[in-house]
């Protein structure tokens, strides 16, 4: 997504005028629906003047292109200045600058990490030049255009505020530094010359448009990329956040194998990538020679990472890398180096089938292990018997005596990256007030079904792509073709829809089935994994009611086990028992509903609900949204591929009058021919001519044309009426002649209609006495097409 985007001439202008922060505020404003920090309009002001100082030379041309905070597809993460245009040889550039208002730094024992002062203290950070260059791999990653253009991307880092020092560009940070240059404070002479060698012209497509709407390519799913990574192939590039936890745990590992007992805990919401930094440390530790294990409560991630391994590793290897919460009952103390505990907000007190073995799953795992990481999200408690919370979990490492460190995962890489769509669905939800009250779609693809039976259409048109679209549903059925197949268990029948949960005979494979798309998966079969698409089905135990989410555990399936228990605490703690249930449900569904990364389609049971999801959701404009207004462009492309855009006024006074005025942009315009000076764009306003031309509609009109006008569109200019659609004398109408023979034998306009095509508006008569108030200045082509 593109928040600012200017050619360098519009960029030069708006620093030269003071506006720059405010443009790309108002910009951050009309994509994501909310202003950024003071703190981040302040780093603007400074950064940004830099930055007009590198490029403010005619060496760089100003038809190459600025795009300022892009966020990379599918990630929450922004690259905070690009500059396009065309090298030497006319290829495709792209230079990737990461901003920096450091002053100073200290060295770290840790690969690509350095550390620096905040605010709020000193940090560990991924080094500058890692960070630019990371970027560029993930965006080279994401995007097909990128591939299939031969566009060549050129990472680097602009500390403008650092004087040189031996830290910034230490020798162990020389691996990155080649991959990204770091320029610092008396280096703008060199920025300046790395952007020339790069940016020669500017090009005839704007490339950082192209690349922003381009074609993306399928995102990588961890249990896919196993096989590779076992065998020590790269295939993810960790972030900022993902990439400092990283490197602490490794250390943290390392130094235990001779030291104290080390604990770690990773915080991370949905979508942080806690289980791709995992499998990381998993292929990582086992590469060094260290015995270690990937654990897991739920079942289902194992069974899936177990597939694909099959065919490819020992059966006895793959079982001892992923293992369950409940087998360190009997374990000798430290008997591993490290292990790895994936969704650990899942661990129980007691192990075994019947949850009466073992004295406490956090201290067993805690005691057999020298190093062990808790990944960790306490919003993701869905189970009664559920306890591993950060509180529990360092609370055992204490009584263990062990070192014990606490970290934080917060970028986003699930739901579209979207960092707003979990504050919203938070909020939403009721768990917690965010001040994200309205969901864009350009946020995520969030949508509300009114027919169960649509919705699941829907997952399954979005599962022919390549099998990652799944149906879920709160367990609020019972599952009645357990014992008897015959039988159907998500049964609504007001929409006469009936379904299947999951099949006993895929068990936890169900999320990668080839058939299981047909049935319906619940929270134990998909915790842990994600898809392109989730499908949820809200069950009754969930409405809304006294505007307050009202949650209802006697709603749930008597075969729930997640709730098991709370009859009886009902009975002796009532308060504490429904406040349990309430968090579990509301967990349940705001797990469910991120398990998708490109998109979430809901159906709620209870109408209620779903009206008050559906008010929380901004209305879709996608016409004015998609439409890409252009402040400037090439000459070269003027007329032949773009058309100016002009108010009503302006092209009345431009083609009536020949007076000169200035164009609002310019919009790209296909599919209407060959363009030429007499045409131009005007934007609709109002609904007299629905349902040919909608409010907001942008108009291709064409001046003085040939022919007759009869029963054509029309933007006319007029005198002495007033249009409240255009504030003032000027419509776009349908020109109706009704004509007569004059005395001499010859036609002539007995009365001229400009005619509404809506029938609530009322027309307007051109006759002899008000002929000269009215003017014909253009004859209507087109509607601009939204762009794909």
């Amino acid at each position: 997504m593109i928040v600012y985007h200017a050619s360098k001439k519009g960029f030069i202008k708006d620093v030269f005028n003071g506006n720059i922060a405010d443009e790309i505020d108002h910009a951050f404003v009309t994509h994501l629906g909310r202003h950024t920090s003071p703190n981040e309009v302040l780093s603007w002001k400074n950064s940004m003047m830099h930055m007009y100082k590198v490029i403010n030379t005619p060496d760089i041309p100003d038809t190459s292109s600025i795009a300022i905070e892009y966020q990379i597809p599918l990630t929450s993460k922004r690259i905070d200045f690009i500059i396009s245009g065309l090298d030497e040889k006319q290829k495709g550039n792209i230079v990737i600058i990461e901003l920096k208002q450091w002053e100073q730094a200290q060295l770290s024992n840790k690969s690509g990490i350095i550390k620096t002062r905040f605010q709020h203290g000193e940090s560990e950070v991924a080094h500058p030049s890692y960070q630019a260059w990371s970027y560029a791999y993930m965006l080279t990653n994401y995007n097909e255009t990128i591939r299939e253009q031969e566009i060549m991307l050129s990472p680097c880092a602009f500390l403008h505020n650092y004087q040189p020092d031996n830290v910034i560009t230490d020798i162990c940070y020389t691996e990155y530094i080649r991959k990204a240059p770091v320029f610092l404070k008396n280096d703008a002479q060199k920025l300046q010359d790395f952007i020339k060698q790069r940016i020669k012209f500017g090009a005839k497509d704007d490339i950082i448009w192209l690349i922003d709407k381009g074609k993306l390519r399928p995102s990588k799913q961890l249990a896919d990329t196993l096989d590779s990574m076992l065998h020590g192939n790269q295939e993810f590039v960790l972030l900022d956040d993902q990439k400092v936890v990283y490197e602490t745990a490794l250390k943290m590992a390392r130094d235990s194998v001779t030291g104290k007992k080390q604990v770690l805990i990773v915080k991370g919401g949905p979508g942080t990538g806690k289980s791709v930094v995992a499998i990381n440390l998993l292929t990582q530790l086992t590469k060094e020679g260290l015995v270690a294990q990937y654990v897991s409560k739920n079942a289902a991630p194992r069974d899936v990472y177990t597939v694909k391994l099959s065919g490819s590793f020992r059966k006895g290897f793959i079982n001892n890398l992923f293992v369950g919460s409940g087998s360190f009952i009997d374990t000798q103390e430290n008997i591993f180096d490290a292990l790895i505990v994936d969704e650990a907000h899942r661990l129980n007190m007691k192990s075994g089938l019947y949850s009466n073995l073992g004295e406490n799953q956090i201290l067993k795992i805690i005691h057999a292990a020298k190093f062990s990481v808790f990944f960790v999200d306490d919003r993701q408690k869905v189970h009664i018997k559920d306890i591993g919370s950060q509180r529990n979990i360092e609370k055992f490492a204490h009584s263990c005596d062990a070192i014990t460190h606490s970290v934080k995962l917060s970028s986003q890489f699930r739901c579209n990256g979207s960092d707003g769509y979990l504050s919203w669905l938070d909020n939403t939800l009721q768990i917690t007030e965010t001040a994200n009250i309205r969901l864009s779609s350009e946020d995520y693809d969030f949508r509300i079904f009114s027919s169960p039976n649509e919705l699941f259409e829907t997952i399954k048109a979005k599962n022919k792509i390549n099998n990652r679209a799944r149906v879920v549903a709160g367990y609020c059925w019972d599952w009645n073709s357990k014992k008897d197949p015959t039988h159907f268990d998500i049964v609504i029948p007001e929409h006469n829809f009936k379904k299947r949960w999951n099949l006993n005979s895929d068990k936890n494979l169900w999320i990668i089935g080839d058939d299981s798309v047909n049935e319906i998966g619940c929270i134990h079969t998909c915790q842990g994994l994600e898809l392109d698409y989730i499908g949820v089905i809200v069950g009754k135990d969930m409405i809304y009611k006294n505007n307050r989410i009202v949650t209802d555990v006697t709603q749930r399936s008597k075969h729930d086990q997640s709730v098991k228990g709370f009859k009886s605490l009902l009975k002796t703690h009532k308060e504490q028992a429904l406040q349990d249930a309430d968090e579990i449900i509301k967990n349940t569904y705001r797990t469910l509903m991120t398990r998708g990364s490109k998109g979430c389609y809901v159906y709620f049971c209870d109408p209620a609900i779903a009206e008050h999801f559906m008010n929380q959701l901004q209305p879709l404009h996608k016409e004015k949204k998609e439409i890409r207004i252009e402040p400037e462009i090439n000459n070269d492309v003027k007329y032949i591929d773009f058309l100016p855009l002009y108010s009503a006024k302006a092209a009345c006074g431009y083609f009536g009058e020949g007076e000169i005025v200035d164009e609002l942009g310019w919009i790209r315009v296909e599919g209407m021919g060959k363009l030429n000076r007499n045409m131009y764009v005007v934007q609709a306003v109002g609904h007299s001519m629905e349902p040919t031309i909608h409010d907001g509609d942008y108009c291709v009109f064409r001046s003085n044309p040939a022919g007759s006008r009869q029963g054509k569109i029309v933007l006319a200019q007029h005198h002495n009426f007033y249009d409240a659609n255009y504030a003032g004398g000027y419509s776009i109408k349908t020109y109706i002649s009704k004509k007569k023979y004059n005395e001499n034998g010859n036609w002539m306009h007995e009365e001229i209609a400009l005619e509404p095509q809506n029938p609530n508006y009322n027309p307007i008569i051109i006759n002899e006495e008000n002929a000269e108030d009215f003017r014909i200045v253009g004859e209507f082509v087109g509607i601009v097409k939204l762009n794909d």
